[in-house]
Formats: structure tokens, C-alpha cells, sequence
């Protein structure tokens, strides 16, 4: 997007992770963002495929008519056999395809074989963006694009409370938004204690519990203050929100922005050993039933004892939701698994998906059945062993997957040494503590903005970022790496975890 600004011209799904995500990464997970509401998912704008097949064969994925894929199916190649498959299948579940996918735009999770049977889009590119590496590898991509909106401006509104604000979300719809944004306190008040996004907050009015930031965008600037100020008069006289600022003015808009797309990282950065744990926060449901299963959903946490942060993209129905877990706990691990499974019934209840947006992956797969039901799970398995005779393309993930809580880090062998340390790091815990303040979500890879990180900037190797850093300290301080003169690890001698009291000066374990 940043080459083609001066083009007048952007490729539409704008993830919060814009500054550092991939084309490829994308298409992987048919990823969405907050202006979904207005240019749907990745998939709806994937012209074009190059790809690799599981047998190393290259195979062209482009929109054809019926006849032209009939034609392709002829041979006896992988790819000829893919085609046969796949009209195979869509025939055969069309009635299927109907009844259990959901009828919401944010449904990411299976295969879109939807795509098909219900949008007659006869490209097997469109079946391959959100199959998570599973079916072939994309090697090229013809994107479509859209123009820069000419004008946009912000409406945020302010609620004391976070159910209120979701209640006034489906009076927003009907004016046409680009973007409904919710920001919760949780992650409003962590902006408070960082240096570059405190000086950010000069657009809040008071303490909301949480904000809804609804975005327009206008051919010219009267247009855009005329949309803007009625939506704010409408929910001024229905008695929704507290204030509502409208901001223009380019580093207002910018501020806000900046707030939202901070988010995770801000989350992920808590101290402690209890973060907002990434395992149902990517669900969504009918805008009409947003604030009904936020409520449901909340009732359920407390059932635990727990809390959970909310933000995200209200405007289509999908909260990203994190309950606070303690994942280094055998307890907490399991409490985790019975949410995942009490929130799918929650879902599916509300007629939404589990999947809406990051992907099924090794969190999600293992509820794909029960979201599709038995008969549709098995076509996408037929569907995988079409493209994939010999399960090599990313296994376990989206069918034949295992629990979701097999393949944790903290899976119960994760114990970290001590280090005697010059510089005091008790307040984040220890200095394993300050390694684990690196949530992984990646901001050191940015490269168009910012300072972070100047040595991944010059190679561009994940080594010499500050998340590649931090799991290489992962490693020494669990005792997994071998690393230094002899091969040992961090104990004295030793290389199994807690095999030395204190351990030894770091500089002599790590790489330059």
C-alpha cells in the first residue's frame, strides 16, 4: 500500500497488523480488518493464483466458466485430478453448503467451498485463500485493487458501559460506515503508561468503559462533515453514548489509529505470568446479536473467575475477546480448552462462526466438525487428500487436527533457570519475566515506520529481530538451546533445566 499511494490506488484488507503483515500471510488466513464492513475479506479480492502443488507440479488458478473447468478436469495430472474433486464435492454438499455455512460475511474457518456452490465462482484461487497452507503453496497472486476514499473522518463515541456500546452498533449500520471499531478500557487504560501512545489519548472524553470509533469516508470534505454530524445527532437524541468527538484533522485521526492498531501488542505485554490468552478471539455473530452474546460470553468468564479485554470490529459482528489466563498453569491450560468448547456451542448457538478472521490453525481445527457438522467435514477432508494424497502440505491444521492445548510451550516441561543479572528486572518478574514482555505478535518487523528494529531493518532476518531475540533467550533460559563453547546449555555443565543454581553470564551463550 505504500507503493501504490502515489497511484491514487490501495489493496483493501487492512489488517491491525498492516505495518508488518504479508500479502501471503493474507491469503493464508483470508484475513479481513477493520473496513471489512465496506471491502469484505481477502478472498473477494484474489483474481489470480500461481501455485505450487503437493507433487512439486505448478498450476495456474484463475476464474473460468463452467465449460473451460470441465476441460481441465481431462488428464491424469494432480492438478486435473484437484479439479475433478472439487466440482465432485461441491455437487455433492451443495445442499449441505447451504445449510451449515453461516450467512455472515466474517467466516473464515474450513474450506470455501461457499465460494463455489454458493457464489458460482468457478476459481480454484478463491478455494485456496483461508486453507492455511494446507492445499498448495501460492507463489505469485493478482490482487484487485481500490481507490483512496478522497475524504474520511471519525465519530467516537463514548460509553460507560461496554454492552451499552454494542446495543447502538446496529443503529450505525443502516448510515454506512467504512468502520466500527470497539476499543475496551482494559486497553485504553494500558495506553496510559506508554511513552509514544499516552500523548495519543488527547481524543478520550473522561473514563469510558469503552469506545465505538466509526469511520466515513466521502467524496468531498462538506459530504463528509454532513455524514458525520448527523450519525452524531442520531445517537445523541437515541440517549447512546456519553460524547462524541468528530475528528478530521489528520493527526487527530492518526492518534485514534494508532490507539487501535496497538492493541494486542499492549495486551500481550502485561505483566505477570497472566495474559489475554488467543484462543476465542475470533468469533463472530450477527451484528443484532452482538451485545446478547458479549453478555453470554462474560457470564461464562465469570463462571471462572476470569476477566476478558474486547476490541475490534463491531461493525461485522467480530470482537476480538482474550480471557486473562495463566497458560503456565496445568489448571489454566485445561480451563482453557473447556472455554474454547463452551464458547463454540455459544457461537454456534448465535449463528456464527468460530473462525471469523485469524484462521483455524491449532487453535480452532480441532471444532470444525462440530461448526460444519460431520457430513461437511468430511468433504473438506476428501477436499485435502484431493490436493494433498500425502499430507505434507501444513498437516493438523483446519481437518485431523489435534486438541487445541497438545503443542503449548508451557506444556508442562517449560522451567526457567535463574540468572544472576547486573540490572534489576523484579518488576517485570525476574529477567524471564522481561523476556516474556515479547508477546511474538511481531511489531519489530515493521519497516515503513517507527524505529524497531534497526538490525532486522538491515537483514531482514527474524534472528536479529527483537522477537527473534527473545525466543532465542526462551531457549537458553528453558535449557533447550545448546549454545557456547562445549554445546552445553545454561546450567553449569549441565544442559537439562534447574541444572545449576545461577547461570553463567549470558554474552557467553548468545551469538554477535
Amino acid at each position: 500500500n505504500a507503493y501504490l499511494k502515489p497511484h491514487g490506488l490501495m489493496f483493501a484488507p487492512d489488517v491491525a497488523t498492516s505495518n508488518r503483515a504479508s500479502i501471503g500471510g493474507m491469503m493464508g488466513n483470508n484475513s479481513c480488518g477493520a473496513h471489512s464492513i465496506l471491502y469484505g475479506r481477502t478472498v473477494d479480492h484474489v483474481l489470480e493464483q500461481q501455485v505450487v502443488l503437493a507433487d512439486g507440479s505448478t498450476a495456474h488458478f484463475a476464474e473460468v466458466s463452467p465449460e473451460e473447468w470441465r476441460a481441465r478436469e481431462a488428464g491424469d495430472t494432480l492438478e486435473s485430478r484437484i479439479y475433478r474433486e472439487v466440482r465432485r464435492i461441491c455437487e455433492e454438499q451443495a445442499e449441505e453448503v447451504e445449510a451449515r455455512f453461516p450467512r455472515i460475511m466474517r467466516r473464515v474457518g474450513g474450506y470455501n467451498l461457499d465460494e463455489i456452490v454458493r457464489n458460482r465462482r468457478w476459481n480454484l484461487a478463491r478455494l485456496a485463500v483461508g486453507s492455511e497452507g494446507t492445499l498448495v503453496t501460492v507463489t505469485e497472486a493478482k490482487l484487485n485493487l481500490v481507490p483512496l476514499p478522497a475524504h474520511s473522518g471519525l465519530l467516537v463515541s463514548h460509553f460507560d458501559d461496554l454492552l451499552a456500546a454494542l446495543r447502538s452498533v446496529p443503529e450505525i449500520i443502516p448510515h454506512e460506515p467504512a468502520a466500527v471499531e470497539l476499543i475496551d478500557r482494559i486497553i485504553l487504560d494500558l495506553t496510559r503508561d506508554n511513552l509514544d501512545l499516552a500523548p495519543a489519548r488527547s481524543f478520550l472524553v473522561g473514563d469510558p468503559e469503552a469506545i465505538l470509533v466509526t469511520e466515513f469516508y466521502a467524496d468531498t470534505a462538506e459530504q463528509l462533515q454532513a455524514r458525520l454530524q448527523d450519525l452524531r445527532r442520531r445517537l445523541e437524541q437515541s440517549g447512546h453514548g456519553y460524547a462524541h468527538a468528530v475528528l478530521t484533522a489528520a493527526p487527530e485521526k492518526k492518534n485514534v489509529w494508532d490507539v487501535r492498531k496497538a492493541g494486542l501488542g499492549l495486551l500481550m505485554g502485561m505483566k505477570g505470568d497472566a495474559k489475554p490468552a488467543g484462543f476465542v478471539e475470533d468469533t463472530a455473530v450477527p451484528v443484532e446479536s452482538l451485545a446478547d452474546y458479549i453478555g453470554e460470553f462474560r457470564d461464562l468468564l465469570a463462571e471462572y473467575g476470569l476477566n476478558a479485554c474486547f476490541y475490534a470490529h463491531a461493525s461485522v459482528g467480530c470482537l476480538h475477546a482474550r480471557p486473562i489466563l495463566n497458560l503456565k498453569s496445568a489448571a489454566d491450560q485445561e480451563r482453557m480448552r473447556e472455554i474454547a468448547s463452551r464458547v463454540a456451542d455459544l457461537v454456534l448457538r448465535y449463528g456464527g462462526a468460530i473462525s471469523a478472521e485469524h484462521g483455524d490453525g491449532l487453535s480452532r481445527s480441532e471444532f470444525q466438525e462440530r461448526m460444519f457438522g460431520a457430513r461437511l467435514y468430511e468433504a473438506f477432508r476428501e477436499l485435502k487428500r484431493a490436493f494433498d494424497p500425502d499430507g505434507i502440505m501444513n498437516p493438523g491444521k483446519i481437518v485431523d487436527a489435534p486438541p487445541m492445548n497438545r503443542h503449548l510451550r508451557f506444556g508442562g516441561s517449560y522451567q526457567t533457570v535463574p540468572v544472576d543479572t547486573l540490572l534489576d528486572f523484579s518488576r517485570d518478574g525476574g529477567f524471564a519475566g522481561a523476556v516474556e514482555l515479547c508477546s511474538g505478535v511481531g511489531a519489530c518487523r515493521k519497516r515503513l515506520d517507527g524505529s524497531m528494529c534497526p538490525s532486522f531493518r538491515a537483514t531482514r532476518e527474524e534472528k536479529h529481530s527483537t522477537r527473534g531475540r527473545a525466543n532465542i533467550l526462551r531457549l537458553v533460559l528453558s535449557g533447550q538451546a545448546n549454545l557456547g563453547a562445549g554445546g552445553q546449555g545454561l546450567g553449569a555443565g549441565s544442559p537439562e533445566p534447574g541444572g545449576a543454581s545461577s547461570g553463567p553470564a549470558l554474552q557467553h551463550l548468545l551469538p554477535d
